[in-house]
Parts: C-alpha cells; sequence; structure tokens
C-alpha cells in the first residue's frame, strides 16, 4: 500500500486532476446548456445524475481501453485513391468525429431558433424529456472523455490514479455545473456566445477527428486545432461580446 502512494503517484494524479479540469471546460459549457433544455424543478437533478453516470462509464471506458487500446487504434474504415476523400477511420476517430457533428448541429439547431423564434413563443416550448437530455450529457461526456483518458494513459499506467482523478475531475464538475448554468441564467445574452463556442468545440472535434483518421480533403490533410488556439478562438469571441454589449448599453444611454 506504500507504493501506492509514493511521491510519483501523488504527482501523477495532481497533474491528471489538472488534465481533467482544463479538458472538461468545454464538456461543462456543454452539460450547462443542455440541462436548461429540462423543467426548472428538474435541472440540478439531471446535471447530477447525468455527470454521475458519466463518471461511471468514463472508468469503465478506462478499464476497455486499458485492455482493448488496439481494438481502438486499428482502422475500421478504409477508404483510398478516390481523389476527393481519403482516410482510414478506427474507432477513436469515429466517435471524435461523431461528437463533432452531434455538438455542431445542437448549437446550429438552437442558434437558430434564437433567430426565427417569435416573441412570446419561448415560454411555449416543450422541454425535452428528462431521460434524452441524461443520456445526451452521458455520450457528450464519453467523447470528451476520450482526450483525458488516453492522456492519463500516457501520463501513467496506475489504474486507481487514473480512476480517482475521473472520479474527482466529476465532482468538480457537478459542483460547477451549477453555477455555469446559474451565470447563464442571468445573463441570457452569454447564452449566445456559449453556443458559438460550443460551434468551435464541435469543430476541434471534427478537425481532431480528421487528424486521427489522416483524412485528406481533395488532397488537403485536415489537422488537429490545438487547444492553444482553440482557447485563443474563445478569448477572443469572449472579448468581442464584452465589447459588444458595453458599446450597445453606450448607444442606448445617447438615444435616450
Amino acid at each position: 500500500m506504500e507504493s501506492l502512494f509514493a511521491i510519483e503517484n501523488l504527482i501523477s494524479l495532481a497533474m491528471l486532476i489538472l488534465l481533467q479540469a482544463v479538458l472538461g471546460l468545454d464538456n461543462l459549457l456543454y452539460i450547462s446548456i443542455e440541462s436548461r433544455r429540462a423543467p426548472l424543478e428538474d435541472q440540478d437533478r439531471v446535471r447530477k445524475l447525468g455527470i454521475g453516470l458519466a463518471i461511471v462509464l468514463r472508468i469503465v471506458l478506462l478499464f476497455v481501453l486499458l485492455r482493448l487500446i488496439e481494438l481502438f487504434q486499428e482502422p475500421w474504415i478504409v477508404i483510398s485513391d478516390t481523389g476527393i476523400i481519403d482516410g482510414s477511420f478506427n474507432l477513436h476517430s469515429i466517435i471524435i468525429l461523431f461528437g463533432g457533428v452531434f455538438i455542431m448541429y445542437t448549437a446550429m439547431k438552437e442558434i437558430w431558433h434564437m433567430m426565427v423564434i417569435e416573441e412570446g413563443q419561448a415560454q411555449d416550448k416543450k422541454p425535452r424529456s428528462i431521460t434524452t437530455i441524461i443520456i445526451s450529457i452521458v455520450l457528450m461526456n464519453l467523447v470528451f472523455s476520450f482526450d483525458s483518458i488516453l492522456g492519463a494513459i500516457a501520463l501513467t499506467d496506475v489504474f486507481w490514479i487514473m480512476a480517482t482523478a475521473i472520479v474527482i475531475g466529476g465532482l468538480m464538475m457537478i459542483w460547477l455545473s451549477g453555477r455555469v448554468t446559474e451565470f447563464l441564467k442571468k445573463n441570457r445574452m452569454y447564452e449566445v456566445l456559449g453556443l458559438f463556442i460550443l460551434l468551435i468545440v464541435g469543430i476541434m472535434l471534427l478537425s481532431e477527428g480528421g487528424d486521427l483518421a489522416h483524412l485528406t480533403i481533395l488532397g488537403n490533410e485536415v489537422t488537429a486545432m490545438s487547444k492553444t488556439t482553440f482557447y485563443f478562438v474563445i478569448a477572443v469571441l469572449v472579448l468581442i461580446d464584452i465589447v459588444q454589449s458595453r458599446y450597445q448599453k453606450k448607444l442606448n444611454k445617447e438615444l435616450h
């Protein structure tokens, strides 16, 4: 038991918790926005149940990946010599690509709804079923978890360290998700910003999945968007939103 709590294991645990926190930001935003589709009195329960189930499934996924890593890396679909689309798709890349498409579809659907909805219809919009929302949260949580789990495997081979980091990361997400949801409720304009951030998350996942599949389109290779680029784009979007909001308030004061 002493070896389990060796300094190197504790350092690995701290690094993995930090990794879970950094890679979980986009997942946290998705959970906060998705949970708002549930009835108000059920939103907190939906977030906790969805993330709780996802924690259990993440540990199961970690166990499976440790033993069947080759299954996720071996090509399932190979497209070559077409001149239009070429690539070698393994299970990992297929899951990431599916997640990217789904998140982009979700974000664009909500943005379109905001643009075309008539006044008074927002209150009449029926909430989605709790089961559907929980399933969406769990599935997207698993999609987002691939990076953190593979990163964990690269850092350490001690299962309890990886599992502990997943549990702590999930508990942090449960604690933060309610606060992010409350912030979006009180600052409705930032909901639009959140949806566009989700759209960029979808694009990032598509680029990552394409890179994993060595995908080329019309001879152009698809490369993964770096996390640095992703966070830079997010920072620019937030800055634009803040400046736009303050400028709009200034114009409204001048008009009145």
